[in-house]
């Protein structure tokens, strides 16, 4: 981080210490506090739900300030995780300094920061979202010598009331401006505040979904963030759903990230963008082309992508999102630019063309790098997801393809440059496989995969049998088919989850 992006660093306790956030000591954060009037602290920390959890401490000197920020605190973890037995129930929560940020939304002047779980012998518990994700990141260091980086795009709805008034066309919401997008001073807002709390925002704008329904205007905007270190990335992305669901109360309005509200309408996605880095460099290009360490990534995809839907889909309504001739994906297959795909290589700037210039004839030719901007996207995922087990599952996937013996082999097999709902393409469609259908088939998959995701220790055997239970719990093996046709028994199974995630 340059001395630039820290005078402009929207994080006030950036702004304040001048040095990144990945730099932060305990020193850092008792001159923040004692210097700008602090009077409350927050940890902050994600449960079995995925949705994030707070402590509150108010500070009553300096010595227990440097107590809560050396010890942490004891947490009841059954009633966090579902896989934690009440007789052995006790954790630690200790803060990681890195995340901290002066909470937004509070009246008295609050700190908060993301804490790590710990066990009762003061080891990072094996099972903690944060904590597999950490090893996941880890074991593909280890396996490919690369940093593992990631970036997601959080997409949403936001329920208003309709007045009638500059109606935008239905599911034609893409990238639209006021005053027929209703809800740009909402998207704004949020941004403006989860860049606040360290958020590394891309750009936000209106998604394809609009629809009135029961006199309310549904309409679907979209925050993407920037590439950086898969940890950090998932940090922002559930602080951001956090600050997004915070700026819809206070402005009286109601947000889902749900995957599917009803049929026939676009559904919202959780896209997780991947990249692989070696000394600053990006190595998903070479000589301007895909590389084969980038195909080897995604041939590792490939083969575990039934599995990823048991970290990336986590209730019933995901698995009506998943379906045919809509943008959702359904076969488990890639390709260049086609959003019908399961994995999407976006445009890269791998032309070296000037684009600049050729806008802008008055300016000098820039001669950027635009070598960095290179990833791929995995377009599965939804706002159910467990984001700490979602990526760490990708990262594994991606792994995997380092370690498989046939991975280009597989990533040929797998590629298409064609329409996949296109009549004339049918016979090569059904050569692919299929994603799951359902959360139990999603359990049963992770099942026969569970042995990839368990090497190099990266996810506990306890946490894979949580996350079986809790999908074959549904109980929906069929229920996609059954319901498909019955607009009033979606719309009831949608409100049991909209808040999900």
């Amino acid at each position: 981080m340059n001395s630039e992006e820290l005078i402009l660093n929207a994080n006030e306790v950036v702004e304040f210490l001048q040095k990144p956030a990945s730099e932060f000591t305990k020193a850092d954060i008792i001159s923040f506090i004692r210097n700008n009037e602090i009077r409350m602290v927050n940890f902050m920390y994600p449960g079995g739900d995925g949705k994030l959890k707070t402590l509150n401490f108010v500070i009553n000197s300096l010595s227990y300030l440097d107590t809560i920020l050396t010890c942490g605190e004891r947490v009841d973890g059954s009633s966090l995780f579902p896989f934690i037995s009440a007789s052995s129930s006790d954790l630690y929560v200790v803060p990681r300094y890195r995340t901290a940020f002066v909470d937004p939304f509070a009246e008295v002047p609050t700190l908060c920061m993301l804490a790590s779980f710990f066990d009762k012998d003061g080891q990072p518990l094996e099972s903690a979202p944060e904590h597999t994700l950490a090893k996941a990141a880890k074991a593909f260091r280890e396996v490919t010598g690369m940093e593992f980086q990631s970036m997601g795009e959080l997409e949403y709805y936001v329920i208003t009331p309709d007045d009638g008034t500059f109606p935008a066309v239905d599911q034609k919401g893409y990238h639209e401006s006021a005053p027929y997008a209703k809800t740009t001073d909402f998207r704004t807002k949020c941004m403006y505040y989860i860049s606040r709390t360290g958020g590394q925002i891309k750009y936000g704008h209106s998604e394809v979904g609009n629809f009135r329904m029961d006199g309310n205007v549904y309409e679907q905007g979209e925050i993407e963030f920037l590439p950086i270190d898969c940890q950090e990335s998932a940090d922002q992305l559930m602080i951001a759903k956090w600050v997004i669901r915070n700026v819809a109360d206070r402005m009286g309005l109601n947000v889902t990230f749900a995957p599917k509200i009803t049929t026939g309408k676009a559904g919202s996605g959780l896209h997780i963008h991947m990249r692989i880095m070696k000394d600053g460099k990006n190595m998903m290009i070479h000589d301007g082309k895909l590389s084969d360490e980038a195909r080897t990534m995604i041939a590792g995809m490939m083969d575990l992508a039934p599995a990823i839907t048991a970290f990336g889909n986590k209730n019933p309504t995901s698995y009506f999102r998943l379906v045919p001739h809509q943008e959702a994906p359904t076969n488990v297959c890639w390709g260049d630019c086609n959003r019908s795909v399961l994995v999407r290589v976006p445009l890269g700037w791998t032309s070296k063309c000037d684009m600049c210039h050729g806008a802008n004839p008055l300016d000098t030719a820039a001669g950027y790098d635009t070598s960095l901007k290179q990833t791929v996207e995995m377009r599965s995922p939804d706002g159910s997801a467990d984001i700490y087990q979602l990526i760490a599952g990708l990262c594994v996937a991606c792994r995997h393809g380092f370690e498989m013996k046939d991975a280009l082999e597989i990533a040929e097999k797998t590629y298409v440059n064609y329409n996949i709902h296109d009549a004339e393409n049918a016979e090569r469609v059904a050569a692919l496989a299929q994603l799951p259908d359902s959360c139990e088939a999603s359990a049963d998959c992770l099942e026969k995969f569970r042995k990839v995701f368990e090497e190099h220790g990266v996810f506990s055997a306890m946490m894979i049998d949580g996350i079986q239970k809790q999908l074959r719990a549904f109980g929906d093996k069929t229920l996609r088919e059954d319901i498909q046709n019955n607009e009033a028994e979606i719309l009831k199974l949608v409100e049991g989850y909209f808040h999900c995630g």
